[in-house]
């Protein structure tokens, strides 16, 4: 604590440790605090007991659950693209050696009440439950153009400027009806809500050509893998690498408190008396309340489950995504489902998670539409979480604030914030362009 540091991360959270291994094998001297005696912030993983005091304020689960160890219950659950943005980071910082993942069995969309799997490629399209023999052949077309799309190559435009080009544009260009536009855009594309159909479709694009590569990459039934124990292990590697770049970890420092100058410019922190001095501090919302507002607040529910969700294959794995206007709603709402196989519960046991972006203060009545799909619970919890941003301006303070996380069940948008933040602090972007695919990932 009496040294002077780089930069100083305060937070164990999965954003604080990707920026905090990044920045330490860039060669900055970083000091990484946490006011908990446990690392994942509020992205950690409970076991049974952990999570029975903090929903029933209680120790003792009932029996029937199985032993606590057994449990690994994200907090903030989300699969990771096996091509994503997140498992280019892991490969470019070699994070993968600490970890090892299982594919997700399904990739499901909501529509007009039935649960139905996401087609992503052409010969998808044509199988698919979820359109008709005529629109089946329209989806063919645009899923081939989107396939062959190439934006190095002008031959395979055909005559499109996708950055001039809106979304909605494209869709109908093919003919595409509001219904198979719905499932491109949230189930494939991943977008959070319908602003995309008015914005350039390059992006658009792109995220679906990810989608099929992350499909492709392990043959299985969908583009997500996910870690074996449960997302607690990510926040956890990143910290082994920063480490073994020369970061220090002091967990359980209570009172970590910013220090700043006459201009107010960030200094310090200082904690049990002792002031560690710095040029930058890292940090999520919970260390700085008054440099954050809040933007909005997620409902959740977690289920313990003796059954995988009905109307999935049976999947022990498995995303749902329910687009907004099928449940009359501004945005989407998420499920997200493992079990024993991922090693997060004992053997027999499933956990659910279906959140979504709060639009009442009745989190039990907005989230019932996907409690619904999941059949006999065991045990539902049900809680709501605000979402902050920062407001402040790091150029002047030198303090860079995560912004807190999604209802969303991947990892794109939380991977893009943490970029965003590394460019903020040292001025550079990581080249990711590397084929993921040519890293050593244990895959169960």
């Amino acid at each position: 604590m009496d040294e002077e540091y780089d930069v100083i991360v305060l937070g164990t959270g999965l954003k604080e440790c990707i920026l905090s291994g990044l920045l330490s094998v860039d060669g900055f001297k970083v000091l990484h605090m946490d006011r908990n005696g446990y690392y994942g912030g509020e992205s950690t993983s409970l076991n049974l007991v952990q999570l029975w005091k903090r929903f029933r304020g209680s120790d003792k689960p009932p029996a029937y659950l199985g032993p606590s160890r057994d449990y690994n219950v994200d907090m903030i659950p989300k699969f990771m693209m096996a091509n994503g943005t997140l498992m280019c980071t892991l490969v470019h910082t070699n994070v993968t050696k600490y970890l090892s993942f299982k594919t997700v069995d399904g990739s499901y969309v909501f529509n007009k009440g039935k649960i139905h799997k996401v087609p992503a490629t052409d010969m998808e399209a044509l199988k698919s439950s979820l359109m008709g023999l005529f629109e089946k052949r329209r989806a063919r077309k645009f899923f081939i153009y989107v396939q062959n799309y190439d934006e190095s190559d002008p031959k395979t435009y055909e005559g499109l400027n996708l950055s001039r080009v809106t979304t909605r544009q494209l869709i109908s260009k093919y003919g595409l009806n509001d219904n198979t536009a719905e499932f491109i855009g949230h189930a494939l594309a991943l977008h959070r809500d319908d602003q995309y159909l008015n914005e350039p479709a390059l992006d658009t694009v792109k995220r679906m050509k990810m989608y099929a590569a992350s499909l492709s990459r392990f043959q299985g039934g969908s583009p997500y893998i996910y870690p074996l124990y449960g997302l607690g292990e990510l926040p956890q590697a990143f910290a082994r690498l920063s480490a073994a770049y020369g970061g220090t970890y002091m967990l359980n420092k209570p009172d970590c408190k910013v220090e700043f100058d006459m201009r107010g410019k960030a200094y310090g922190v200082t904690s049990e008396g002792i002031t560690a001095r710095c040029k930058k501090v890292v940090c999520d919302p919970s260390y700085l309340p008054n440099k954050v507002r809040k933007v909005g607040k997620v409902a959740r529910a977690i289920a313990i489950m003796s059954h995988p969700i009905p109307d999935t294959n049976r999947s022990h794995s498995v995303q749902i995504i329910l687009p907004q206007k099928q449940l009359g709603r501004k945005s989407d709402m998420y499920l997200f489902c493992c079990s024993y196989l991922h090693k997060v519960a004992p053997k027999g046991k499933f956990i659910a998670f279906v959140s979504t972006e709060a639009e009442t203060d009745r989190p039990e009545v907005e989230l019932k539409p996907g409690i619904d799909l999941l059949g006999p619970v065991d045990e539902l919890f049900i809680e709501t979480y605000d979402r902050y941003k920062p407001i402040n301006t790091p150029s002047s303070d030198h303090c860079f604030i995560s912004t807190s996380h999604d209802a969303t069940t991947h990892f794109e948008s939380t991977i893009m914030d943490v970029l965003s933040m590394y460019t903020m602090i040292t001025g550079k972007t990581i080249d990711l362009n590397m084929d993921p695919s040519a890293a050593g990932i244990a895959i169960e």
